[in-house]
C-alpha cells in the first residue's frame, strides 16, 4: 500500500490551480474589470469570504443549502463560503445606510464557491465581477451597470457580432402573466420554468410550460409574449393594458433609447425570454451571450428593488450585474483575444568573471530598489555566454555586464532587442535610469 508520504494528492474536482502562465491570464482579466469599474465612477469593496447561511437563505430560499458550501463553526453556528456577494453588499449597505454618499456606486472582485457539478464554463470555485448601484430609481441607472458592463467587453476587442446584451423585464413579464390570468403564487414558480426557454427545444419549452400551466390559451398568450424579438412585436402582444404594465412597457423603452444615446445600442436587444430565475429581481433583467450560443451566460442582472428591506434596511431601489472569470475566459480564448502580456525583465545583471559576483549583487539590488525588475543567474560558475542565453530565455530588456570595466568604475549596457551594447559610468547610468 502506497504511504501517505509518497501519495500524490490530487486538486479538488471543480477548482483551479494557477500556475504563474495561468496567474497571468487571471491577472490580465481582473486588472481590466477593476480599470473599467475605476473609470465608470465605481468605487471597489470586499466582504468576509464566509457569511452566515441565513444570509443565503433569506434571498434564495432553503434550497440554497444544496448549492453550498457550508459549515459549522466551533460555537455551532451555521456558516456558508459565499456563492455570491450581493447578499454581503445589502449587509454592508444596510450597516451603515445612513451615513453612506447616495448613489453608492460599488464594485468588487471576490472569490466565490457553489457545491455544484462542475461542467463547461462552471465551476465550484470562480472569480466574478459584480458592479452595483443603489440608489437610483431611474433605469439610468441600469443603462449605467449595462454600459459597464459593454465598456469592459469592447475593452478586450470583442464587438456586437460577438456578444449581445439581451434585456427583458422582469416587471413587464408579471404584469403581463397576471393579465393573463396568472395568480402572483404562481409567479416566482412560472419564473424559474419561464427561465429555461432558451435552454430548451421549442416544442420542450411548450410541454413543460403546458405541464405547469393547464389553460392552453393561456399558454398561447406566454409564448406569444415570450417570442416577442422587438417593441413593434411587444406592442402588438400588449392589447390589455395596465397602469403596471405601461409603466415596465415605458420602463424599457427608456432604457434602450439611453443605451442608444450611450453608443452601444449595436450591442443591445429585446429579448423578453430572458427572466433570470431568482425571485428577488424586481425590474430590468439581462444578460449577456455569445452571439453563437454555444456557451452559458457570460453575465447577468437587472434590478433588485426589495433586497436591501429583505435584510433587514429600507426599502431602496437597486441594479447591478456579476460577470464570471469561467465563460469569459473561454471565450476570449475562442475568438484569439486573450492577449496577455508576455512578462519581461527590465534588466539582466551578468557577471564576467567570478571576481564581480559581489559586485553583481549591489547593481541588482539598487535596480530593485529605484522600482526596477532585476534578475540574475544563480550559478556562478555560468559562462558570460550562457548568462546572456538566460537574460535572453527571460525576455530581458537589457542586460548589464559587469566586467574588467568596474574597475573604472563602469559597465557594460546591452540593449537585448537591438544587440547593441555601450560602456557607461556607473553613477551616471543610475543618474540617467529613470529617463532611460
Amino acid at each position: 500500500m502506497e504511504s501517505v508520504e509518497s501519495m500524490k494528492i490530487p486538486k479538488v474536482i471543480g477548482t483551479r490551480d494557477f500556475y504563474p502562465e495561468d496567474m497571468a491570464v487571471r491577472n490580465w482579466i481582473i486588472d481590466g474589470w477593476k480599470r473599467v469599474s475605476l473609470r465608470n465612477g465605481f468605487e471597489e469593496y470586499d466582504g468576509p469570504i464566509f457569511e452566515y447561511l441565513t444570509m443565503f437563505q433569506i434571498k434564495s430560499g432553503e434550497e440554497i443549502v444544496e448549492q453550498l458550501f457550508s459549515l459549522k463553526d466551533r460555537g455551532g453556528r451555521d456558516l456558508a463560503l459565499r456563492p455570491e456577494i450581493t447578499p454581503t453588499l445589502a449587509r454592508m449597505v444596510n450597516q451603515r445606510i445612513n451615513s453612506l454618499p447616495r448613489p453608492i456606486k460599488w464594485f468588487s472582485v471576490p472569490r466565490l464557491f457553489r457545491a455544484e457539478r462542475p461542467q463547461k464554463g462552471r465551476l465550484r470555485e470562480f472569480f466574478q465581477w459584480n458592479v452595483d448601484i443603489i440608489g437610483v430609481d431611474d433605469v439610468l441607472a441600469d443603462a449605467e451597470v449595462i454600459f459597464t458592463t459593454v465598456d469592459y467587453l469592447r475593452s478586450v476587442g470583442l464587438t456586437s457580432k460577438d456578444v449581445k446584451v439581451k434585456i427583458s423585464s422582469r416587471k413587464l413579464l408579471s404584469a403581463v402573466l397576471k393579465q393573463i390570468g396568472i395568480s402572483e403564487d404562481k409567479l416566482n414558480p412560472l419564473y424559474v420554468l419561464l427561465d429555461k426557454k432558451p435552454k430548451v427545444p421549442a416544442e420542450t419549452f411548450e410541454t413543460m410550460l403546458s405541464e405547469q400551466v393547464q389553460d392552453k390559451s393561456k399558454v398561447y398568450k406566454i409564448v406569444q409574449f415570450m417570442n416577442a424579438a422587438s417593441i413593434p412585436q411587444l406592442e402588438a402582444t400588449l392589447m390589455m393594458i395596465s397602469d403596471e404594465r405601461i409603466q415596465a412597457y415605458a420602463d424599457i423603452k427608456k432604457l434602450l433609447l439611453t443605451l442608444a444615446f450611450m453608443g452601444i445600442d449595436d450591442f443591445c436587444m429585446f429579448d423578453p425570454s430572458i427572466v433570470r430565475g431568482l425571485a428577488y429581481y424586481t425590474g430590468i433583467v439581462f444578460e449577456v451571450h455569445d452571439v453563437s450560443g454555444d456557451l452559458r451566460a457570460i453575465c447577468g442582472g437587472g434590478r433588485y428593488d426589495n433586497l436591501l428591506r429583505d435584510f433587514g434596511g429600507p426599502a431602496m431601489p437597486a441594479t447591478g450585474m456579476g460577470m464570471g472569470d469561467c465563460v469569459l475566459e473561454i471565450l476570449l480564448r475562442k475568438k484569439g483575444l486573450l492577449n496577455v502580456p508576455i512578462r519581461q525583465l527590465d534588466f539582466f545583471v551578468a557577471f564576467a568573471d567570478l571576481r564581480w559576483y559581489g559586485d553583481m549583487y549591489s547593481i541588482i539590488s539598487k535596480l530593485r530598489s529605484r522600482g526596477f525588475n532585476a534578475e540574475f543567474s544563480y550559478n556562478s560558475n555560468a559562462s558570460l555566454s550562457k548568462q546572456l542565453k538566460v537574460a535572453s530565455e527571460r525576455n530581458a530588456k537589457y542586460c548589464i555586464i559587469i566586467g574588467d570595466e568596474f574597475k573604472d568604475n563602469n559597465l557594460v549596457v546591452k540593449d537585448m532587442e537591438a544587440g547593441k551594447q555601450e560602456e557607461v559610468e556607473v553613477d551616471k547610468f543610475f543618474a540617467e535610469l529613470k529617463r532611460k
